[in-house]
């Protein structure tokens, strides 16, 4: 099954069409947004054409191959122009490999959870990375809207065991395969 993850879209409508140009691109089975969806925040810039209700279309037509995990931006309102849940985190098996999905302001590469699995991926800090902790691969989406400390507007992939890193146009940045 390939996965495409992605995270942080702060309302962009443009980057929210970005995502699902990516999912439809990579030939994605499973779509997971790692929070934030609509909202800014306090610290962070309005994104690019911001339009959370935009936002929420584009999503909405995904709704039968989206994974969502709530972020530290998203409220019970975001659930009335939602037809998909916000789930506190996931654990999904898949290809054999155990996968703990969140947004990164609980747990993260610094407080990683008992029992994370073979692979745990969050966002919340908006630079992507892939990295090793114990046992596990530890990815960071990047954040596709709000990128910062100089990295790109970036998403995740999983395909075969391959967990891939990527700028917004799909070029690949870094990748590890996961050994089961």
């Amino acid at each position: 099954m390939k996965i495409v993850i992605a995270s942080d879209i702060h309302g962009s409508a443009y980057y929210a069409q970005k995502v699902k140009d990516a999912f439809e691109r990579e030939g994605g089975e499973l779509l997971v947004i790692l929070g934030d969806v609509y909202n800014p925040g306090p610290r962070n810039p309005i994104s690019a054409d911001y339009a959370p209700m935009k936002v929420a279309d584009i999503l909405n037509s995904l709704k039968d191959n989206l994974l969502v995990i709530k972020g530290n931006c998203d409220s019970e309102v975001d659930t009335l122009i939602s037809e998909f849940d916000f789930s506190d985190f996931s654990q999904i098996f898949v290809d054999g490999l155990k996968i703990t999905l969140t947004h990164g302001h609980k747990f993260n590469k610094d407080n990683m959870p008992a029992n994370a699995g073979d692979i745990m991926c969050y966002g919340h800090f908006h630079t992507g990375f892939i990295t090793q902790v114990g046992k596990t691969v530890v990815a960071n989406a990047g954040s596709v809207s709000l990128p910062k400390d100089g990295t790109p507007s970036s998403y995740l992939t999983l395909d075969n065991s391959v967990l891939s890193l990527k700028d917004i146009d799909g070029k690949v940045i870094d990748c590890r395969t996961i050994e089961k």
